[in-house]
């Protein structure tokens, strides 16, 4: 049947210009609305508006204009249905063989700070997705194209054969649903943050493909990296990377963990992480000093890690990074001497992230995790406790500096597999327990990692102690204050331990399980 009438109405026109001259060219006629018609015909492409096509001008400041019959029995007639022919030649109504379409920028308008709720309602598209959804539907016989780059690839079959295959409108066509399905998502999640309803009896979510990954997990697992629309300067999705290879999934999933923990410090800090558990946490006057606390927590398990730091790296600390081979580093940004030093690694990933809100600054957001059959959702854990949230349930109150090495290691608890101990002495991890069935185990793979360190060390513990065991191995070993969420039935049992052996307890009446 070949293309030969199109109708075009786009927000974004990049490249239409160049595409509809080579289709007037190849002697497709060409319909169009507004600003895109405005546009072509300045650029001196033959076009025909729409109000020509549907003998009704377009009325209401533009919001009805492609509504008609005249265009949607163009784009839905059945070409090799004899009714429908016969009913398009008593009405005397032509075919539109091809559609371009990109709809108003609702994204563009809702991530301005500043915007309106009456803006963002008159960004919402009708006649765009109308059109859209229209060709699609009958893509046995009318091409649709959404995306910009797919204007080579149409006019490369048009020019050879004067239409597209059916396997490339089906293609177009699914893409059509893909990108109408992720406008409504997008807008419903708008709505329903608005009128207060985060999580609504139907809860759709869209991501834009960031990259195809090699591999997922291990290498017989597909995989690729997407990212949330609207999502925010400090988050991995948004990172700019300045050095090395592609990430692997691994690597994102291990900078997202190192990035989450190092905005826990408003002070500056450093992270390393393996596997999702932190290996090494460090604060200090300067990113140098938490760096080195963060190595000499567990020089070992850093090695191949990722760092993720909560400040600019400068070129002190470049040099004592570059000593160790690490995947990743994740910084605001580097100094130019910095970046000279770390980029002569050919395998480090250097990333930029910025914005980043640190401390309890920090904004909560939904957290999607998929199940078989299904998904669970719910808001990320930004919890933060003060000293002011603290009950003190011992006979002894923490010192000022068990006090500030508690809320320390607070921090890093909840970030730990659960279940998770964490020992923290002078600003830095000394040990880390990580994912284990039982408490009792955590303490004592944190203790053993510890070593002598242990002596006048906190811990902290993610949940509570359902039994005095665990508390009596920590002050054996040298503990010499906990912080733990409480709630046990069996809490006094716990706090008579603290007491024998002149333990600090304080309870945060907060738990902080992580699975």
């Amino acid at each position: 049947m070949g293309i030969k009438r199109a109708l075009v109405s786009v927000s974004d026109k990049t490249g239409i210009v160049d595409f509809c001259r080579e289709l007037s060219k190849l002697g497709v006629e060409i319909i169009s609305t507004g600003g895109t018609k405005n546009l072509l015909s300045k650029e001196g492409v033959p076009v025909i508006g729409i109000s020509d096509v549907t003998g009704f001008p377009e009325i209401l400041d533009g919001r009805v204009k492609t509504l008609h019959p005249a265009v949607h029995s163009g784009l839905l007639a059945v070409r090799d249905s004899e009714e429908h022919q016969a009913q398009m030649k008593k009405l005397g109504l032509d075919y539109i063989d091809l559609v371009v379409v990109n709809l108003y920028p609702f994204q563009e308008t809702i991530a301005k700070p500043d915007v309106t709720y009456e803006d963002a309602i008159e960004n919402i598209d009708i006649g765009g997705p109308t059109m859209l959804r229209s060709a699609a539907k009958n893509h046995a016989f009318v091409s649709v194209v959404v995306d910009s780059a797919d204007y080579a690839k149409v006019l490369e079959e048009v020019r050879a054969d004067g239409d597209t295959t059916l396997e490339t409108r089906k293609q177009l066509a699914a893409k059509v649903f893909r990108h109408t399905a992720a406008y409504d998502a997008l807008i419903s999640d708008y709505l329903s943050k608005v009128t207060g309803d985060p999580l609504p009896e139907r809860f759709t979510v869209t991501y834009e493909k960031i990259q195809d990954l090699r591999y997922g997990e291990n290498p017989h697992q597909k995989a690729a990296f997407y990212r949330k629309p609207l999502a925010g300067a400090d988050t991995l999705t948004t990172a700019e990377q300045l050095h090395g290879k592609e990430l692997s999934y691994n690597n994102i999933n291990d900078a997202n963990a190192a990035l989450q923990i190092v905005k826990e410090f408003e002070e500056p800090a450093v992270v390393a992480v393996k596997h999702m558990n932190p290996c090494g946490v460090g604060v200090g006057e300067s990113i140098y000093e938490a760096y080195r606390k963060a190595y000499d927590a567990d020089p070992v398990s850093i090695f191949g890690g990722i760092v993720a730091a909560n400040r600019i790296i400068d070129e002190d600390t470049a040099m004592l990074l570059k000593e160790i081979f690490l995947e990743i580093i994740l910084a605001p940004g580097f100094t130019k001497e910095a970046l000279e030093l770390l980029t002569k690694k050919k395998n480090i990933r250097l990333l930029k992230v910025g914005g980043l809100e640190l401390g309890a600054s920090r904004s909560s957001q939904f957290v999607v995790t998929s199940i078989d059959g299904g998904m669970v959702v719910q808001e990320s854990d930004v919890h933060s406790v003060s000293e002011s949230d603290l009950q003190v349930v011992t006979d002894r109150k923490p010192t000022e500096e068990e006090l500030k090495q508690l809320l320390f290691g607070w921090k890093v608890v909840k970030h730990v597999k659960s279940n998770a101990i964490v020992l923290v002495k002078d600003n830095m991890t000394i040990g880390v327990g990580a994912g284990q069935m039982n408490r009792v185990g955590a303490a004592k793979i944190a203790i053993e990692q510890a070593g002598d360190k242990v002596q006048g060390s906190v811990l902290a513990s993610d949940a509570f102690f359902p039994m005095g065991d665990t508390l009596e191995l920590a002050a054996k070993a040298g503990v010499t204050a906990v912080i733990q969420p409480g709630g046990s039935v069996r809490d006094e049992e716990s706090i008579k331990v603290a007491n024998e052996y002149g333990i600090a307890m304080v309870f945060t009446g907060v738990r902080h399980f992580k699975h």
